[in-house]
């Protein structure tokens, strides 16, 4: 049962921080057509998930408690597979099929060379 309440205080404070976060990005972007608010969070998250799984890995640096509350708390809730999917959807739907296809792609592509790179960086700074 305490796993699950880290989880979910994680969760919570992964949520506020993608609020707050998307929100910005999408207001300097000063475009409300593509969801570069989402695209931050989710690389973002990519990145720091990379980056994590190297101390955990290597080091030895989290408990079972503190990956419950890190990696399943806070990143799961700062990361988004479901507004991702429902943003390219709406795109889609309205027409913009390039923007909705480009939104999968840069998510798949940069999603995974965010983690890759969270990896390498971690594996150079704890090697």
């Amino acid at each position: 049962m305490y796993n699950v309440l880290l989880v979910g205080v994680g969760g919570f404070i992964g949520s506020v921080l993608r609020y707050l976060l998307s929100g910005w990005v999408q207001d300097l972007a000063r475009e409300q057509i593509f969801p570069y608010g989402t695209l931050a969070c989710n690389l973002i998250g990519c990145f720091a998930i990379g980056l994590l799984a190297v101390l955990a890995e290597v080091w030895h640096a989290f408990t079972p408690e503190v990956r419950a509350l890190v990696f399943i708390g806070v990143l799961g809730g700062f990361t988004t597979y479901s507004t991702f999917a429902n943003e390219s959807l709406n795109l889609y739907s309205d027409g913009d099929r390039f923007l909705a296809r480009l939104n999968v792609i840069v998510h798949l592509v940069v999603g995974l060379t965010a983690v890759w790179a969270g990896r390498a960086l971690g594996h150079w700074i704890w090697r």
